[in-house]
């Protein structure tokens, strides 16, 4: 059946692969199939090119689809990798973003540990015992707590 197919398609059986792929991709969001569609509409460019030539075979074909997949898998790593850089690298990173900001103690810091109000938050704090109210600045953010010094 798929031979029969391929057959009746020539060499825009490739084409229909790879929009099947961009498809595919399109519906489950990974950005990997669509690697391997651009190498399937790759092969079905090159198809049509040497559809007729003794040595552009199913074989050759698979072969050069092989290759062009890893490679353009490969090489979308790298587009991918480049574009992970944000304009704002903090925004999911809540404890981070509040490094060098200054806030007042909401309960006392005894044996090391308070809590402090940021915007709408009550944050556990580390630092040197303070009473209610003393204003100190966060230098370090651990997870859910946050180290804090007196200003």
């Amino acid at each position: 059946m798929i031979e029969r197919i391929v057959t009746e398609l020539g060499p825009w059986s490739w084409w229909v692969l790879g929009l099947i792929l961009l498809a595919a991709e399109i519906l489950m969001p990974g950005v990997f199939l669509i690697w391997i569609g651009i190498a399937a509409i790759i092969v079905g460019c090159l198809s049509l090119l040497f559809w007729n030539d003794p040595f552009w075979m199913w074989q050759t074909q698979i072969l050069v689809f092989a290759v062009l997949a890893i490679g353009t898998a490969i090489l979308g790593r790298r587009i991918m990798a480049r574009s992970e850089e944000s304009d704002e690298p903090l925004l999911n990173k809540r404890g981070e973003s509040l490094v060098g900001r200054t806030a007042t103690l909401s309960e006392p810091i005894s044996e090391g540990r308070g809590r402090i109000r940021i915007d709408d938050t009550m944050w556990v704090v580390n630092g040197p015992d303070l009473p209610v109210g003393a204003r100190v600045r966060v230098v370090e953010s651990t997870g859910r707590e946050l180290r804090v010094e007196a200003v």
